[in-house]
């Protein structure tokens, strides 16, 4: 099993499917590997795909610090070990926070950002929304949740966000997740989402570079809000940045999202 080293010697671990042109899985705050497995599967039929464990998670060293500078230099590094040249990072909720800052740095790594229904974005930019994430009171009660009954939290989120699942493959879920990412991790790496306005400048610096695909159905279950309202509180941050409202299942359609990837990274002929 591959592993890069962090420049504090922290063991990352990383996979690789498929070949082609290289495409890297950016894990969210409370990510278990198998959100990203239908994408994967369809995007290795003609691309490399990559995906890691952060830091503190999965078969990766399970130490700190969990700031949004150390995500990104540990990508760096998990990027410079896979040898990815010129890769499309597919980002989730706070994952886009590290991807945007290693694309602007590295571009002969980390060529295009795809943010999957959000983008690097802090909390105050939906105040005055009927999104949940708006209301400052209950965001706190979820960092706060997080932090006190982290598998209640997850069940809280999951349940909100995934209504098609029933009361056994919810619980299942809760704990791969509370499993593969720790309550400490997740309650770090979710505080400092909030407030991280240096991922905002590292992503207006992409231009082009940056894409954020939206849908009806990618609003988090009330936590963000719906397209028509998201899109251009999007637009109003990154003006040069590739905004494209997808029919639906951005996660559970990979062949939607798969497609808008070779388009900007077609496959090896």
């Amino acid at each position: 099993m591959p592993h890069a080293r962090a420049s504090d010697g922290t063991e990352l671990y990383w996979e690789e499917t498929g070949a082609g042109r290289d495409v890297v899985l950016v894990p969210y705050w409370s990510l278990h590997p198998m959100v990203f497995g239908p994408i994967t599967a369809e995007l290795a039929r003609d691309h490399r795909v990559v995906r890691y464990d952060e830091r503190g998670t999965g078969a990766s060293n399970r130490v700190g610090p969990y700031n949004p500078e150390t995500g990104a230099l540990d990508l760096e590094a998990v990027a410079e070990d896979a040898g990815l040249e010129r890769a499309v990072a597919i980002c989730l909720v706070d994952a886009s926070h590290r991807a945007v800052r290693v694309a602007d740095r590295r571009p002969e790594l980390i060529e295009h950002v795809v943010c999957l229904g959000g983008a690097p974005l802090t909390r105050d930019m939906f105040a005055g929304t009927d999104a949940m994430v708006g209301s400052r009171s209950v965001v706190d009660a979820l960092m706060h949740m997080v932090g006190t009954d982290y598998r209640g939290a997850l069940r809280s989120i999951l349940e909100s966000t995934n209504p098609q699942m029933g009361a056994d493959e919810l619980r299942e879920r809760v704990r791969l997740q509370a499993e593969h990412v720790p309550r400490e991790a997740a309650h770090e790496r979710l505080l400092a989402w909030g407030s991280d306005e240096h991922a905002i400048e590292a992503g207006r610096a992409l231009g082009s570079r940056l894409s954020i695909l939206t849908g009806e159905d990618v609003g988090g279950g009330g936590w963000f809000p719906g397209p028509d309202v998201m899109e251009p509180i999007l637009a109003r941050h990154f003006p040069e940045a590739r905004i494209e409202r997808i029919a639906k299942g951005l996660v559970s359609a990979p062949e939607l999202t798969a497609r808008f990837v070779r388009e900007l990274a077609p496959a090896a002929r």
